[in-house]
């Protein structure tokens, strides 16, 4: 046995395993490990790459089961490569079954990851972004795989400056959550997830007690305040994937506007750095 202990030869094992486009990462540039880099399951996972490396390594084999439950949604696991995580981890498997991870079909990847001037991301049921292309990374840093979007909205510092109406966007999030959760409001990672943010925000703990329900299918318009290429005005379409409770959000400009001319723009400079 290694110096990194079960829970850490694990860990590894599984990081290998898995490529930079299974997880809506940019797979170009020379890699000198196989699979992920440490800090790139830190990210999917939301924890610090200093706090994941000691795991691996084996200088911290006492992970909390939320940092469990958040590496197997890193890693892709199953519902028995979670479970045996959780007791290399030293949490005993509840009666309740390990969720299974999200998985976007491959088709959904195929399609999105081609669409280079096409802004498109998709979300899982309690809105955790499951996979995105480089045109809605560019577009809103919160369109990446292993965000939240809730908890982006609520307790991340990029929301204010990135929408006009940064509050009406985030009644928008909430009332979506409540139409995607439904009846289940007893669901564990929904339980989770309102406990934290209560305790964080106060427009959350205020919006999610007026219990709005909205479904978004079909979509709306949205207006960014972009850095790079100024503000654009585009309209959202939102779908739900069959089979799944995903849906695919993807975004677009009317044609021959402003918006998007500078959508065009941020395609190019996309693409020259995917390039370079």
């Amino acid at each position: 046995m290694s110096a990194a202990g079960p829970l850490g030869e694990y860990l590894r094992a599984r990081r290998e395993l898995i490529r930079p486009g299974d997880v809506g990462l940019p797979a170009h540039g020379r890699r000198r490990v196989p699979g992920l880099r440490r800090e790139e399951v830190a990210l999917l996972a939301g924890i610090s790459a200093d706090y994941y490396l000691r795991l691996e390594q084996g200088r911290d084999r006492s992970p909390s089961a939320q940092v469990l439950e958040a590496l197997a949604r890193a890693l892709l696991l199953d519902a028995e490569a979670t479970a045996h995580l959780h007791r290399l981890g030293g949490h005993a498997p509840t009666g309740r079954p390990a969720r299974r991870p999200d998985r976007v079909p491959v088709g959904i990847r195929q399609l999105v990851g081609s669409w280079a001037q096409t802004p498109a991301f998709v979300h899982g049921r309690h809105l955790d972004v499951l996979f995105a292309n480089p045109m809605a990374t560019a577009l809103a840093p919160i369109y990446r795989v292993g965000v939240n979007l809730l908890r982006a909205v609520f307790l991340g510092p990029d929301v204010p400056a990135l929408y006009p109406a940064p509050e009406a966007v985030a009644a928008s999030a909430v009332a979506g959550l409540r139409a995607q959760v439904g009846v289940e409001v007893d669901d564990p990672r929904l339980t989770e997830l309102v406990a934290e943010l209560t305790t964080g925000s106060e427009l959350f703990r205020r919006l999610w007690a007026r219990h709005d329900v909205t479904v978004r299918a079909g979509g709306g318009l949205r207006v960014f305040h972009h850095p790079r290429v100024g503000e654009l005005e585009l309209r959202y379409e939102k779908l739900t994937i069959s089979g799944t409770t995903q849906s695919l959000v993807v975004y677009h400009a009317e044609p021959g506007s402003a918006s998007a001319r500078a959508l065009a723009r941020l395609g190019a400079a996309v693409s020259t750095e995917a390039a370079g």
